[in-house]
């Protein structure tokens, strides 16, 4: 069984996560794929309810899980936040703390 982190992200990355999921569950119920999904927050969504871009159970998760599916992150409600703090910090920690260069 695979573990995938599912991290929506903020604005259409929500959207567009919500339809991957649906891949997945379909996958799931239809081939039994043995994909197990785990939640997370990161960017502005996690912000809002943490106070950290990035929140510790997150990279925790990430570390664990196979895969990672991540949504967008960021949006104007965020841009007054300082630096360390916006929504974009989440995704480049995450990138840095797993040693990925990129994402798709």
């Amino acid at each position: 069984m695979s573990k995938i982190l599912i991290l929506p992200g903020d604005g259409v990355g929500k959207e567009i996560v919500a339809q991957a999921i649906k891949v997945i569950d379909s996958l799931n119920a239809n081939h039994d794929m043995g994909m197990n999904l785990v939640h997370g927050l990161i960017g502005g969504s996690a912000y809002d309810e943490t106070g950290s871009p990035l929140p510790e159970e997150t990279l925790i998760a990430a570390k664990e899980c196979d895969s990672i599916v991540l949504g967008a992150v960021g949006g104007q409600q965020w841009e007054s936040l300082e630096r360390e703090l916006r929504p974009e910090r989440g995704l480049l920690g995450i990138r840095a703390e797993l040693d990925l260069f990129s994402n798709l």
